[in-house]
This record gives C-alpha cells, structure tokens and sequence, in this order.
C-alpha cells in the first residue's frame, strides 16, 4: 500500500511540473511614451484627493531661503555651483567632525540643476540635491588623493574645496592642499558623501580608506542650513580645477 502511494504521489508531481512548464517562444516590447498623451486618461478622483497635498507641498517649496545675484551655472571642469556644493560641504563637515578636514569632493553628476539670479528657495535645494545622499568624513594617504585627480584628468574635473588640481593633456600635472604639493605618505581627511565613498565615477581611489566616518547627516539638509546661513550665495570660478589640453 505505501508502495503504491509513493508511486502515485511521483506521478502526480511529475504531471504537475509538467502542467506549469513555460517556454517562450517569442517576446516583443513597445515603448510607450510617458508625456500629455495619457492625460486623457487621467484619475481624475485620484487628482482630486491628491490636490491639497501637492498644493502644501508647493507652497512649502517655494519658501524663499536665499537670493543669489548671479546665476549659478554648472560646467566641466569647474563652474560656480560645483565650487558653492564643495565649498558648503567643506565647511558642514568641519562644523561636525571631530578633527581636522583637508578637503571635500563632490562630483559634477551629482549637481542635478542650475540656479538662476534671484530667489533660492527650498524646492531649488532639493532640485539640486535630489538624493538622500550622506556627509562621510575619509582619511585618504596621500598617493590616494594623488590618484584620485588622476582620475579627474581622464574622466573630467570635479568639485573640489581645499585643493587645488591641473592637469595637461588628460595627466596630472600638479595637485596641492593648503597652498602646499600633496605628501603621498602624509593623510589627508576628505569629506565627501557616502554614495563616492563607494568608488562611483570613477573615484575607485576614495575606497583606499584609512578611516570612515559617517555623520549620518543628509547633504541636502547641510545644503539647505548654508543657503539659509549664508542668504546671498555668491560663487565664481577661481581656478581650483585647472584642465589644459
């Protein structure tokens, strides 16, 4: 009998895994653009419901926190907002790291929009900034920093506060902190945000870590105190990110 019951218990598990087998045969794709052509289908009750909401979360992204008497553009190898965005950053992280910052990084995918001259408001901070992306603290040796902006050289300037780089013809041709040549066995503290620290953009170099630390303190949030601190933003390109052909 148990003899019997294994034997149609395997016959009906066969047939069952027969039963769902799938085999594609043929697939195809069609784009389907996401633009004013499907307002005509559109839920309405849904728009309805959602319209005090957007309506409050408007009026409170049009707070004007800062003015700004020129537009700040961005541009590789160097430009207004990328020095503002490493600057503020710079100077948040010295605010809350225990210890001495050399220099901050941030890079030029990260910038998300311009700022036109007139009002900052708070909607223009979280264009710019649109990531949760986090203030870390790296204690790099020097040879790191050094091959950092070699990367710059071949995959484009960044934002860099602290520091000053030049390269020629797509190589490094000098690179300085504080006014002095980068001792490649000497650390240097850099702050920058969690998603570089992984290595993105082709900064594998900030992965060398000595030290990480993280403030756990949303760049956006830091964006926002120093506009506000700060209530007329003035940025201009200064010769930080020096690249000649």
């Amino acid at each position: 009998m148990r003899k019997s019951f294994f034997i149609l218990f395997t016959v009906l598990a066969l047939c069952a895994c027969q039963r769902s087998a799938v085999h594609v045969i043929r697939a195809t794709t069609e784009a389907l653009p996401v633009d004013a052509s499907l307002d005509a289908i559109q839920d309405t009750d849904y728009l309805a419901q959602l319209a005090p909401s957007k309506a409050a979360l408007e009026r409170e992204m049009n707070v004007q926190i800062g003015y700004a008497p020129e537009r700040l553009w961005v541009n590789s190898p160097e430009c207004p907002m990328l020095n503002w965005a490493s600057d503020a950053l710079w100077e948040a992280a010295k605010k809350v790291y225990d210890g001495r910052v050399d220099i901050a990084i941030v890079n030029m995918g990260g910038m998300r929009c311009e700022w036109p001259a007139g009002p900052i408001t708070k909607g223009n901070v979280f264009e710019l900034m649109p990531f949760d992306n986090q203030l870390v603290v790296l204690t790099l040796k020097g040879r790191d920093v050094i091959e950092l902006c070699e990367s710059f050289a071949h995959y484009g300037g960044q934002g860099v506060a602290g520091m000053r780089v030049k390269t020629i013809d797509e190589h490094l041709a000098d690179v300085q902190i504080a006014g002095k040549p980068v001792d490649p066995d000497a650390l240097y503290t850099v702050a920058t945000s969690d998603y570089l620290a992984g290595g993105t953009d082709h900064m594998d170099a900030l992965t060398h870590y000595v030290e990480y630390w993280n403030s756990e303190l949303l760049i956006r949030e830091l964006y926002l105190e120093a506009v506000r601190e700060q209530d007329t933003i003035r940025a201009a390109v200064d010769g930080r990110m020096t690249m000649l052909p």
